[in-house]
């Protein structure tokens, strides 16, 4: 038996508790995996609340990323003892996920623990550390350097955007974080944000093409924030969109694209191939000091995971949140 996190829906009535469950229902992978660490992320949080279909069968335990030991492998690449992480792939979807105190998954699914950190800083970075080296990794193959003019991080005081200025500063670029969380601008310029902006001046309907003002941007939110980026974008700058804080809508017109040639990077983390992933999260690994992992995180216990969700929906919750599931 091990403890778990369960989503449940009974006549359009969603359930989150905490239950213990016998391995055996664990089915569908080759390795099963007892779980040190999870996380609690934006879509996470949608899932425990039931505000949106995150969930795409019942019952399911929510969790898009873990970290633990394996302790049994039909897996050519693991074996027991070996320490890996999972993000994304459906996980607290359409499988169960990371919430609880095992987990069985495909093996393909998972990547090795890179080499430097432990299952716990590798849950501080999570899917939104991930996240935002792909959106690096993304901007830098289009050829965006730091000589090229300020880069833009929205959703600044979210975990992707946290670990996006991190990040991007240490690379050298001079990283604008905008933010609806004026009283978090001395911790974001610790973390490397040369200026802080209010969300406000890119959250409402603005004009098609705008000023010049960024050489690139990382973009957490959606919606008019993306569409007001996209307008004032320099000459040849691109935007990583990974987020849609404020909305999945964009409400731009073609202008920025045909006028003045900026791009617009889809970023995806939950099917990206293995040889991607390794990629990124060795960079990770590398880069960005322990400090700053460790910074950007706070943790609670497996209990606390419902009520934290809801706080986290409302913007009351900083950076990052590691959840002990063995507490």
């Amino acid at each position: 038996m091990f403890n778990a996190l369960l989503l449940d829906k009974q006549d359009d009535r969603m359930t989150a508790s905490i239950q213990s469950i016998d391995e055996a229902r664990l089915v569908g992978g080759d390795v099963l995996v007892r779980v040190e660490y999870s996380t609690l992320n934006y879509k996470d949080a949608l899932a425990i609340t039931g505000r949106a279909p995150i969930a795409r069968t019942f019952p399911m335990v929510p969790g898009i990323d873990f970290a633990g030991v394996v302790e049994e492998s039909g897996h050519g690449r693991y074996k027991p003892g070996d320490r890996v992480v999972l993000n994304g792939w459906g996980a607290g979807e359409t499988h169960w996920g990371g919430l609880a105190q095992k987990a069985r998954i495909p093996g393909d699914q998972l990547i090795p623990l890179p080499e430097g950190l432990t299952t716990r800083q590798a849950m501080a970075v999570g899917t939104a550390g991930y996240t935002a080296m792909l959106c690096v990794q993304a901007l830098e193959r289009h050829g965006v350097r730091a000589d090229h003019g300020d880069l833009l991080v929205t959703g600044a005081n979210g975990g992707v955007g946290s670990f996006a200025i991190a990040i991007l500063a240490r690379r050298g670029f001079r990283v604008i974080a905008s933010t609806g969380r004026a009283t978090e601008e001395a911790r974001l310029r610790e973390l490397g944000a040369a200026e802080v902006i209010d969300r406000a001046t890119l959250s409402a309907p603005g004009k098609p093409l705008q000023k010049e003002r960024w050489g690139a941007a990382v973009d957490c939110v959606g919606s008019h924030t993306l569409a007001n980026i996209c307008a004032t974008l320099r000459y040849g700058g691109a935007v990583a969109a990974c987020g849609l804080a404020q909305g999945m809508d964009l409400p731009a017109s073609v202008a920025p694209f045909i006028l003045r040639g900026v791009a617009l990077l889809g970023v995806d983390s939950v099917y990206v191939p293995y040889e991607r992933r390794i990629a990124a999260w060795n960079s990770i690994a590398q880069e960005v000091p322990a400090h700053v992992i460790d910074d950007v995180a706070s943790e609670i216990a497996l209990g606390e995971a419902v009520d934290v969700a809801g706080r986290l929906l409302q913007g009351e919750v900083k950076g990052r949140v590691i959840v002990d599931v063995n507490r």
